[in-house]
């Protein structure tokens, strides 16, 4: 061979180590796959999100914990016919019902928060809920009920600890005990949904139903970062970063509400009242357990500005953030060194205030790996109503086009 062709050999095999090294490179720096799979269950959409294993691995695992996310929904329904209308008719008739291991489980869990929220986390209030209308997919229309009609409901007192369950065996001492879950059920759900996911291997996921988010693992190589939605409108007020293996779930009424001649009726209604919360707007809670978590949003929406410290003490909650319907955040020091970018306006850490920097409106930010931009626009403040004739003191205000 000559030398000029033994160089050009030697050329040729120097470009190819360089093109193997440098697919070697791409390869061992390339971004980890990510799969995603989505259904409707508990009223919204449920994405399932996981990072870093084959797609074949993913796909399995995530249709595994869709599979058991129908099966809880369709038990746990509270008006469609499942475990939980059964065990309400078989109250309503006086009768004992044998649950499900599950759902036996479920229902302890639920008994113990409850109690530890003082009876502000009620689920024995079905008739209730189901008199304003929220016992239906669509929003509810036509007026509120009238104290005439919620006074029988309210002196029947049905309460969680009228339920007594003994292995599989439930029984109730009040007839009037109708269950509804929502407000814990789905926090639960996730939980099991993890579970299953740790089961098959999977070491990084986010489970986001409708907002409420349980992170397994790191979000990839930062952490997952969900926004705190305003209230007022489709802007964000905040931000989090969230560690492995916690949860948030918010309590809100800008959603699912009744409206009737311009006021608007919040879907959490107070036990204590049988009429829909007043004062807070939307409650955060933070928390490893997602149960726990689900069910103590609900509870501090129901205390309200006055009450909500001791509830969340009593209740194991070290991160909550509430918003009231003039705008005022209240939130636990914890939660404090937690929140990034909150939004202008007064700050209540317990009984302490403080002024917080107003965040750029328009800025973008990072909810679980997805940007998005919301638009520059002043938010639309309805009035909310607690009693007959009573309306927040919040004007409502024309939104910009």
């Amino acid at each position: 061979m000559t030398p000029g062709r033994w160089r050009n050999w030697v050329v040729l095999l120097a470009m190819c180590v360089a093109v193997l090294g440098a697919l070697a490179y791409v390869r061992s720096h390339a971004t980890p796959p990510v799969y995603s799979q989505t259904l409707y269950v508990f009223g919204t959409i449920v994405e399932i999100v996981i990072n870093g294993d084959e797609t074949a691995v993913a796909e399995a695992a995530a249709t595994s914990v869709g599979s058991q996310l129908q099966i809880d929904h369709h038990a746990w329904h509270s008006w469609r016919a499942g475990e939980i209308t059964d065990l309400s008719g078989a109250i309503a008739h006086g009768e004992d019902f044998f649950a499900s291991v599950d759902l036996a489980a479920l229902l302890r869990e639920a008994q113990k928060l409850s109690v530890a929220s003082g009876g502000l986390f009620e689920p024995a209030i079905g008739r209730l809920i189901a008199l304003w209308g929220f016992h239906s997919d669509s929003l509810p229309t036509g007026p509120p009920p009238t104290t005439e009609d919620i006074a029988p409901l309210l002196a029947a007192r049905p309460r969680m600890t009228d339920l007594r369950t003994v292995g599989r065996r439930v029984s109730s001492a009040n007839p009037n005990v109708q269950l509804n879950l929502g407000a814990f059920a789905k926090g639960v759900a996730l939980e099991r949904a993890a579970e299953l996911l740790k089961s098959a291997g999977i070491e990084e996921a986010v489970l986001n139903a409708g907002g409420d988010v349980l992170v397994l693992g790191r979000h990839g190589a930062r952490a997952a970062r969900v926004a705190v939605r305003d209230p007022f409108g489709w802007g964000v007020m905040a931000s989090l970063d969230m560690r492995p293996g916690e949860a948030v779930f918010t309590s809100s009424n800008y959603e699912r509400f009744l409206e009737h001649d311009g006021a608007r009726f919040s879907h959490i209604l107070d036990p204590r009242t049988g009429r829909p919360v007043g004062g807070i707007v939307s409650a955060t809670v933070l928390h490893p357990d997602a149960g726990r978590a689900d069910a103590a949003a609900t509870a501090l929406s129901v205390a309200g500005p006055e009450g909500w410290v001791s509830v969340a003490e009593a209740m194991g909650i070290d991160l909550a953030l509430l918003i009231d319907d003039t705008g005022r955040l209240y939130m636990t020091p914890a939660m404090a060194t937690r929140l990034e970018h909150p939004s202008a306006g007064e700050i209540a850490h317990g009984r302490h205030w403080s002024e917080t920097p107003h965040s750029a409106a328009g800025s973008s930010t990072m909810i679980l790996g997805v940007k998005m931009r919301f638009p520059e626009t002043n938010p639309r403040r309805m009035k909310f109503a607690t009693r007959d004739g009573d309306r927040s003191s919040q004007d409502q205000e024309a939104e910009n086009a």
